[in-house]
């Protein structure tokens, strides 16, 4: 269910469950995580994107009620994702849901298809948000927009993400694949300790 390529410097990892909008399983979130470890060092891109109309809906049900939606695994792929030292893409095909916010607030750069929406629903679930995902999710939206997407459990549009800043291109349906290659071209074709020094020259202080 989740489908791993490796094409030289760019490494994709695409959620293949759109039966179940994509949503996540333990194993699933282990093998990801997995993935983003084993990029580090060996790729310049990594690509997270989805199948279908829905990017992920989060934790898969069952596996929520079975104590998922806490668990640690969460934290290991965004920690993951977020030292990878190369440029890392969510190209989201679709909507992003719950705890799969994570895994796109840890990415460098986020696309979004038009009609996408996007909502973190912890406030009406009774769970509390992945430590990491309120610090990064304020620092590209800002203290009152994150507060109303985990308090209010706002859902917003794709204009609405793009407006605020949590995502950085909207584009039609068929325009996601060649966004996401046009964005990773230079870092794909650059010396990988070019892109390791521009990427540390813009982390956050």
């Amino acid at each position: 269910m989740i489908r791993t390529e490796r094409e030289g410097a760019l490494w994709r990892a695409v959620i293949d469950r759109p039966d179940k909008a994509n949503s996540l399983t333990g194993e699933m979130l282990a093998e990801l995580a997995d993935f983003a470890e084993a990029a580090q060092g060996h790729a310049n891109v990594l690509v997270l994107t989805g199948t279908g109309r829905v990017f992920s809906a989060g934790a898969d049900l069952e596996a929520a009620k079975a104590g998922l939606a806490t668990d640690p695994v969460w934290e290991r792929l965004s920690g993951a994702i977020a030292r990878f030292d190369g440029l890392s893409i969510a190209a989201l095909n679709g909507t992003l849901a719950g705890g799969a916010f994570g895994m796109a607030l840890a990415c460098d750069l986020r696309i979004a298809v038009e009609g996408a929406k996007f909502f973190y629903p912890v406030m009406k679930l009774g769970f509390l948000p992945q430590p990491s995902d309120p610090p990064r999710l304020v620092a590209l939206v800002g203290p009152a927009r994150a507060r109303l997407i985990l308090m209010g459990a706002a859902k917003l549009t794709a204009a609405e993400a793009l407006a605020h800043g949590l995502v950085d291109r909207v584009v039609a349906a068929d325009g996601l694949a060649p966004a996401t290659a046009e964005l990773a071209e230079a870092a794909l074709g650059a010396a990988p300790a070019h892109v390791t020094a521009i990427k540390a020259l813009t982390r956050p202080g």
